[in-house]
């Protein structure tokens, strides 16, 4: 047996008080004699503690910072820290704790990565929102508004679903790249529901972003567009995506990182990916097959950022399903949240972009779900997921997942925390 390592807070993982006490608990699965935890407690409070406790026994409850509580009439040897569970939080945040299962030879076995929250309900955006930022997007959307999509081309392609009609699409579009994706209607008499789907970062340059879609993400009941994030054009040789991607860039950052480009929203990459967004939503409408009523945006991490846009920016979004979504507060790290080494820095401009201010345009009419965030994913922090969810105004709901990281799910049983009507 592969080895294991899980915790699991002793209460809901979002149920904690402020200064209220934590406690974690254990559980290694395929861990040898002599194994023990080395662990990590961090959080939005600037906390630091570290230790390692012997591995515990099935069963046992350990406190974090602590000792093994062993089990009655169990031994658990070295049993010699205090039994003291992780002090709370004097604010609403997080706790991030981080272990790792080790051999007898210091050997790492398995690792894991979780928390828990305080007063979660009452985690406020440290992003400030602009005093122009209604006028901002008006100007964006003005700006769109005089490049016509005249000229768009949906160039039908042989389809790998029976029943279904593939195209490739590329709208004219401003920002001086076009809203380009996979486009697939079902090749039977409509109107259908429409449904738009975005890729995360690392994901909108590899295949799964530009090459034909595989039969098993097709819809056969829905109008589906498959967005690029980028603009570029569709099934080309690898080397297309690997010099644009360069192209993307500047001053030595990959795309969207850039602190001086970002510090001007006009000139952040950020603006050209969400006019493309607002312009395959146009696109995305105009389709005679689509039945006006349904509308769904979805995507995760950088995909559940741009789905974020979409809901916010179109209100014929009827239904927005992020997960893991990225850039959440991004002044957070700035005002001392806990976060991890991937992230964007923080400028003022990205406030403009930034999910915790574009919730306030999400209507009342879009449904947000938040399918599942991860209560170790430090790429996209708890607390800046939370400020978003608080932000919005519409029906909403959340799950969080313990010992979920970025695109990481461990497998059930699993514990969760919720917020909203499912």
């Amino acid at each position: 047996m592969k080895p294991s390592l899980f915790a699991e807070s002793d209460k809901d993982p979002l149920s904690y008080r402020i200064g209220e006490p934590m406690r974690f608990a254990f559980r290694a699965t395929g861990a040898p004699s002599g194994a023990r935890i080395r662990w990590a407690l961090t959080g939005d409070d600037g906390r630091q503690a570290s230790g390692e406790l012997p591995c515990p026994v099935p069963g046992a409850v350990c406190p974090v910072p602590g000792a093994v509580c062993p089990v009655p009439g169990t031994a658990v040897p070295g049993n010699s820290a205090p039994e003291t569970p992780a002090p709370g939080l004097p604010r609403p945040g997080f706790v991030r704790l981080r272990a790792d299962l080790l051999a007898p030879d210091g050997a790492e076995l398995a690792h894991f990565e979780g928390g828990a929250g305080a007063d979660v309900d009452a985690i406020r955006a440290d992003t400030p929102l602009p005093p122009d930022f209604d006028a901002f997007w008006a100007r964006r959307k003005a700006a769109l508004a005089a490049v016509p999509m005249d000229g768009a081309q949906c160039r039908e392609i042989a389809s790998p679903l029976a029943g279904v009609r593939l195209f490739e699409l590329s709208v004219p579009c401003a920002g001086g790249r076009p809203s380009t994706g996979f486009l697939s209607i079902p090749d039977r008499p409509g109107p259908f529901s429409a449904r738009i789907h975005f890729h995360g970062y690392n994901e909108s340059w590899e295949p799964s972003a530009y090459a034909t879609p595989p039969a098993e993400r097709l819809l056969q009941d829905e109008i589906l567009l498959d967005l690029s994030a980028h603009g570029f054009k569709l099934n080309r040789e690898p080397a297309y995506y690997a010099a644009l991607r360069a192209e993307s860039g500047s001053n030595g950052h990959d795309y969207a990182f850039d602190p001086v480009q970002n510090s001007d929203p006009e000139t952040a990459y950020f603006g050209g990916m969400a006019w493309r967004v607002m312009r395959g939503l146009e696109y995305l409408k105009s389709r005679p097959e689509w039945d006006r009523r349904t509308l769904v945006a979805e995507g995760g991490s950088c995909g559940g950022l741009q789905t974020i846009w979409a809901a916010a920016l179109d209100h014929d979004v009827t239904e927005c399903r992020p997960f893991i979504p990225w850039c959440c507060n991004l002044a957070g790290p700035a005002a001392g949240r806990e976060h991890g080494d991937w992230f964007v820095e923080w400028v003022p401009a990205l406030a403009y972009y930034d999910p915790v201010n574009l919730a306030r345009l999400i209507p009342a009419t879009c449904r947000t779900t938040i399918t599942w965030a991860g209560l170790g994913d430090y790429i996209c922090p708890p607390s800046g997921v939370m400020a978003f969810y608080n932000t919005l105004r519409c029906p909403k709901s959340i799950t969080f997942i313990q010992g979920a990281m970025h695109l990481y799910v461990p497998p059930k049983p699993h514990q969760t925390g919720k917020r909203g009507a499912p």
